[in-house]
């Protein structure tokens, strides 16, 4: 397996750059502001100690931006009178404050720095690779220069966001209109190695399943139970860990649940029976290396997905907030 592997790797890494994309590099801020990684850094590692479960809010955070239009922070834009925006839309409503509040930690730090060279989708990408290797994941290059977007509005988010009651042949052709194959799907679900997921996004699991069961056959009942006794009348502020075994450290944990019917999400636990999917369930649950390197390959692939540059977007002043709302809001001038 590991030659079709290989060639895989190499063809999705030659169809990764693009004219936008090769304008990005890793040098971009050596110049502009040195200190740029360095202060993103100190601010992440006092984020995470206070906040264990900053890393798995900020990468979800990362891939929620990135599958809507490209990486370019639009999800970090606030609603106003005119619009709402991405981050109001059902499926990012659970985004995790945390993750907003050290984007903006680390955004207004380098803005006293070297203020208005960094972008907040620069800002977002190292962060949340920091943020993974910090809880145990791999480390992976980030080619820097991206812009940040100058509209986020809710209703383009429907259709790029998987949600878990969704057939395998749906998630596939979503991903797929990334530009992401099948191996480099199951590698990013493996995210959720890190994080938990609500009642509600798991209840039709183990709560009346189906007319002859009221759990789905393919949990493990023991671990059913103890859901059922977690989320009580199908409270949907309640929340169970992704990986319940090991829920703070990025590790391949999560794939070796996935064998013994402990995954949480209907989709993630359908991975391991679909025939497309499942052999690389079983390479990931057996060889973390593996994990790591297709892992580290796909989110890096992800980060340059639609990018902007040049003309096409801007260095925000606030994440929050486009420049032109910031100066017009003190005109009263509507957008």
């Amino acid at each position: 397996m590991a030659l079709p592997l290989l060639s895989t790797f190499l063809f999705s890494s030659l169809a990764l750059f693009s004219l936008t994309e090769s304008k990005l590099n890793v040098d971009y801020y050596n110049k502009s502001c040195p200190q740029f990684e360095k202060i993103i850094q100190q601010i992440v590692v006092d984020k995470q100690l206070a906040a264990p479960t900053t890393a798995a809010g900020t990468l979800r955070l990362f891939f929620h931006d990135c599958m809507v239009g490209g990486c370019d922070a639009s999800l970090l834009i606030s609603s106003n009178s005119f619009a709402t925006a991405e981050r109001d839309t059902d499926i990012n409503l659970s985004l995790p404050g945390d993750a907003f509040d050290l984007i903006a930690r680390a955004k207004t730090a380098l803005e006293l720095q070297c203020p208005g060279i960094v972008s907040c989708a620069d800002v977002l990408a190292v962060a949340t690779r920091d943020l993974i290797t910090m809880v145990g994941g791999p480390f992976y290059n980030i080619r820097l220069g991206r812009k940040d977007s100058f509209e986020s509005y809710a209703k383009d988010v429907e259709g790029h966001i998987a949600r878990p009651n969704m057939t395998m042949d749906t998630i596939i052709n979503m991903f797929a209109s990334k530009n992401l194959n099948i191996q480099e799907m199951v590698a990013l679900v493996g995210a959720h190695t890190i994080g938990f997921s609500h009642c509600s996004e798991f209840s039709k699991r183990i709560f009346k399943y189906s007319n002859t069961s009221e759990i789905d056959p393919s949990m493990n009942p023991t671990f059913a139970q103890a859901l059922r006794k977690l989320c009580g009348n199908n409270s949907k502020d309640m929340a169970a860990f992704n990986d319940v075994m090991t829920p703070g450290k990025f590790d391949n944990m999560y794939y070796i649940n996935l064998q013994k019917g402990l995954g949480l999400l209907a989709s993630d636990q359908a991975m391991v029976s679909d025939p497309r999917t499942k052999p690389f369930v079983e390479l990931y649950a057996t060889d973390q290396d593996a994990f790591f390197k297709a892992f580290a390959h796909a989110i890096e692939k992800v980060s340059v997905y639609h990018v902007k540059t040049g003309k096409k977007g801007e260095v925000r002043r606030r994440c929050d907030v486009v420049n032109h709302l910031q100066v017009n809001s003190n005109k009263k001038i509507a957008s």
